[in-house]
């Protein structure tokens, strides 16, 4: 300790000596401070205190001219001084920061920039690592530290202008200025602060986005690269928000022009510019179809020859022909660079959602690159057809499958995953595609066995997804699934065992037909059963595996007839997902006991009580119901039924009341209790459906002289139904057959409402929805092997009549309207407790009207959310909506990657931007969280971009209230 004490103090004799001659400390001497101070925890305050002041004097007292050698080191060796000691002695780091703001006029003002740039750096450095310490640089020493002659200097304060808390005007000035910069560097240094400060929001002038653009699009033609790919991003960045402060009949144009600014560049000679312009080009949202597809083919088209993409809602203007789209995408995609094509390839993506044209020729190119030399653009490939399948916008056709399926045989084994992903969503229109399929998929068993449980897999998926084909390949390949002459099955062989799986997929599908298959078959696969349950451990387990191989092998023929009885309750696949199937195997946990011979029933109890055991393991929270909360909910159902009678008589307030009695009945359950949380919530909107048929049917239906409604009260009637009648179709997962059928019925009443009103406006609409819903319930009745009801037999006759009456030349014909609501009645709904509920929870973190989130006018504002999604799955298509009124909403897709987990709950913090805020000092905005509803025609919603189908809401709307922030 006495040793180090004298080294110590023998080094601040040699420092002082120094500074007693003018001198600099030596660079021995600043290495043994060092080694001394950062190595010796046990230094004692004063001593550390004089060397601090020692080296601050050493920075003052010294000519910057001999300080070119020294000063940096000595700066250095005070930001780690400071740094070193900050855990256990936080007072030294003030020291040291409170020591150089105490001397930074004499040492910012030093003629020498060098000197003053690394003072800087130690002053911000030291506040970043305290929180008490603050550090702003006086904005015209900033300026004039800016025009500084050393290059490396004036980047540096132009690359952290921010940190050294410059004004926002002067800031912007100045980087605005240094893009003319003679320095090359500096020129990419000015645009990317410009790129960060529009992606902050810093801004507030729709001008200084214009300015901006109009600098960047000019520096797309600068002579250095990298000053090229900074002014690329600059053009993307501030072009977006120059289209979203844009007027709403110009935001199209606008779009269009930016997006055609940028593929200008996608020729550029450097490989880093057009890897920049692609991932530029794949954030623009909305560009003209016409376009689009100029970008895929090399020839101008027509329409494209004479348009001149300028910005109608700027000053200036920079005319660029449409026709630089020309190939835009095809230059990429056959770039000498892999990081090109795979860039472009990604960016081909975000375009497929808007136009399925241009998704339809992109296909084309894109199979083409599947045997692309490089591995990330293969893969890249896939990963791009996979996004196109879960938005429902790939359309593989032949000429696409042999190209797509040499895939599965490639060398690299991500490539072969990717591929097989995407057939477990690929929908395959016939029965050639489909053994085309089966044949490539053996084959990649052949030649990669390792590859075998994923390929069960596939096998498994898509044999209930195309039950009719999977029923027809294993009637031609039976012979090989046979026993041999020995009685032997060639178990070694993985061809037969992946016949098996795509075999037992098969009861599962929705689209088998009643051809039988051998029960012999589910015998065989029970010998596999640990082979076959690890490649399907995603959908089942093995004892849910092995009870329902052996209720299949117990039967005495297996047919979809046989296996659709009035007590069935196996899964059935209906939609394209794959994270869906485990939830509904699980839910297999009741089948009819047969009654066949030798023991056969005590076999079937046995199953039933494997399948019993099954649900009470991992998932006992979905499949476990309170029976008595169930009961009581279907007394009250009962209650429901029997009120119908006076709302065919007219008494509709006695019905109103006894429903009001209802709801509170229904609301002193526990919507908590376990399993019933669906049941609950099914119940209330079940009710609030009631309560609005009897308040239409008062009004179309009328019994009494003073039974009155405005034409404009029905019509919200009628919108309020249509929306509560879709969302429990949308929203309740689990539905029985006859609760799928009730809630049918009471929509194809609701939708003779509408037709009653005899409005032509909505009159085909309607129609074409009563025509689809009608077929659904055939569909479900004919599945049950039952007739369907009085109701929609003479539904459906009324509408073949109005089909021949219109073939005929007659383009509108009532319904007789009376006719058919006299057929109708309610039926007894019955729930079974196998309900839940697809819900959304949100929640923005410290905002209220009093603590609002700051945000800049005419400029986007990122708003942090907390998200909690129940019961849901990337098959479903989720959507934000946000709206500042009536008029203005704007819709906001989630990508399914945020909830790919499958969890029952899952939670995320996302962060919602909106872009067009208004020139106001404070307003609200109101989010809600929609999911498409599938089952409906197909229509736009809200013009560009948002959502396809009509929304069904998962959670109230959130109010979020935000206050402009104050300039600086």
């Amino acid at each position: 300790m006495e040793q180090q004490q004298q080294q110590q103090q023998k080094i601040l004799e040699t420092c002082e000596q120094s500074l007693s001659l003018f001198k600099p400390i030596s660079l021995q001497t600043l290495a043994s401070i060092r080694s001394l101070l950062i190595n010796n925890p046990n230094t004692f305050d004063s001593t550390l205190s004089s060397i601090l002041q020692t080296l601050t004097r050493s920075l003052q007292l010294t000519a910057p001219d001999s300080l070119t050698g020294h000063h940096h080191h000595t700066l250095k060796l005070l930001i780690d001084l400071s740094l070193h000691h900050n855990h256990h002695r936080p007072h030294f780091s003030r020291l040291v920061f409170d020591l150089l703001s105490s001397d930074s006029d004499s040492l910012l003002s030093s003629e020498c920039a060098r000197l003053s740039a690394d003072c800087l750096v130690a002053l911000v450095s030291i506040s970043e690592h305290d929180p008490e310490l603050v550090f702003k640089l006086d904005d015209r020493l900033f300026a004039s530290l800016c025009f500084a002659p050393c290059v490396s200097v004036r980047s540096w304060l132009l690359r952290n202008a921010e940190r050294l808390g410059v004004g926002t005007r002067l800031q912007f000035t100045v980087l605005l200025g240094f893009t003319k910069d003679p320095y090359p560097y500096v020129r990419r240094v000015a645009l990317d602060g410009l790129s960060g400060m529009c992606k902050s929001g810093v801004f507030e002038d729709v001008d200084v986005t214009k300015g901006c653009y109009y600098r960047a699009v000019e520096l797309l033609s600068d002579a250095e690269d990298c000053v090229r790919c900074a002014a690329v991003r600059v053009v993307s960045e501030w072009g977006r928000m120059l289209v979203a402060s844009s007027q709403e009949k110009n935001r199209t144009y606008c779009s269009d022009s930016v997006f055609i600014q940028l593929c200008s560049t996608v020729r550029d000679m450097s490989m880093e510019v057009r890897v920049e312009a692609f991932d530029a080009i794949g954030k623009i949202g909305l560009v003209s179809e016409d376009i689009l597809l100029q970008t895929l083919s090399k020839k101008v088209l027509g329409v494209i020859k004479e348009r001149i993409s300028h910005s109608k809602c700027t000053e200036e203007c920079f005319e660029i022909s449409a026709s630089a789209t020309a190939g835009a995408f095809l230059h990429g995609i056959e770039d000498e660079f892999y990081e090109v094509r795979k860039s472009a390839c990604s960016s081909l993506c975000t375009f497929t959602v808007f136009s399925e044209k241009f998704a339809g020729e992109a296909l084309n190119l894109l199979v083409d690159m599947v045997n692309d030399d490089s591995v990330a653009v293969r893969l890249q490939v896939l990963e791009t057809m996979l996004r196109m399948a879960n938005c429902e916008c790939l359309k593989v056709q032949e000429m696409h499958m042999h190209m797509f399926l040499g895939t599965l045989v490639d060398i690299c084994d991500h490539v072969r995953s990717a591929t097989r992903k995407i057939l477990k969503l690929v929908k395959l229109p016939n029965l050639k595609l489909f053994k085309l399929c089966i044949d490539s998929l053996l084959e990649n068993l052949q030649m990669y066995p390792q590859d075998e449980a994923d390929v069960f897999s596939v096998l498994f998926y898509i044999g209930q997804s195309h039950g009719k084909f999977a029923v027809r390949i294993i009637e031609e390949v039976s012979q090989e699934i046979e026993p041999d002459c020995d009685s032997k099955l060639g178990f070694d062989s993985a061809r037969v065992a992946a016949f098996l799986v795509l075999a037992i997929s098969i009861p599962l599908s929705c689209e088998h037909n009643t051809h039988s298959i051998s029960p012999r078959i589910f015998s065989d696969a029970v010998t596999l059963l640990g082979r076959i349950s690890c490649a399907l451990s995603e959908f089942m387990n093995q004892d849910s595996l092995l009870a329902y191989l052996s209720q299949c092998s117990r039967l005495s023929s297996f047919s979809s007839t046989e296996f659709k009885g009035e007590e069935q309750s196996l899964p059935k696949v209906k939609n394209d997902n794959p994270d869906h199937i485990n939830t509904r195997i699980s839910s297999a946990v009741k089948i009819p006991v047969q009654e066949t011979c030798d023991g056969a029933a005590e076999t079937q109890s046995w199953i039933q009580f494997k399948l019993r055991e099954l649900a009470t393991s991992e998932r006992r929270c979905d499949l476990e119901v309170d029976d008595e909360i169930i009961k009581s909910l279907n007394l009250v159902l009962v209650k429901v039924q029997n009120i119908w009678s006076l709302v065919q008589s007219g008494y509709t307030k006695e019905v109103l009341k006894i429903l009001r009695f209802c709801k509170e009945e229904v609301l002193l359950f526990n919507s908590e209790s376990l399993g019933s949380d669906g049941a609950f919530a099914f119940m209330l909107q079940y009710l609030q459906v009631v309560k609005l048929l009897a308040k239409v049917w008062e009004h179309l239906v009328p019994r009494k002289k003073f039974s009155h409604i405005e034409t404009g009260e029905l019509e919200l009637l009628l919108g309020k139904l249509d929306r509560r009648l879709r969302e429990i179709r949308c929203r309740f997962i689990g539905m029985s057959k006859e609760e799928e059928l009730h809630v049918l019925e009471l929509t194809i009443l609701t939708y003779l409402f509408r037709l009653s009103k005899g409005e032509l406006c909505c009159y085909l609409t309607t129609m074409k929805k009563l025509a689809s819903t009608i077929s659904q319930v055939e569909c479900l009745y004919k599945e049950r092997s039952i007739e369907p009801s009085k109701f929609v037999i003479e539904v459906r006759k009324s509408l073949l009549e109005i089909g021949t009456s219109s073939s005929c030349g007659t383009s509108f014909k009532p319904f007789p309207f009376h006719q058919l609501l006299d057929s109708f009645s309610m039926k007894k709904l019955t729930l079974f407790g196998n309900l839940r509920l697809i819900n959304a929870e949100m929640d923005i973190p410290d905002n209220s009207s009093e603590n609002p989130l700051p945000f800049v006018s005419g400029l986007p504002v990122g708003i942090p959310m907390d998200i909690t999604l129940h019961n849901i799955s990337t098959e479903n298509r989720l959507w934000l909506r946000i709206s500042m009124s009536k008029e203005s909403n704007q819709f906001l897709f989630l990508d399914p990657d945020l909830f790919r987990d499958c969890s029952e709950v899952m939670k995320f913090t996302y962060t919602v931007p909106f872009y067009i805020t208004p020139k106001v000092v404070t307003f609200s905005l109101r989010i809600s969280i929609g999911m498409e509803c599938l089952f409906e025609d197909g229509h736009l919603t809200n013009g560009h971009g948002g959502p396809k189908y009509a929304l069904a809401y998962l959670c109230r709307e959130k109010e979020v209230h935000l206050s402009m922030a104050s300039r600086v």
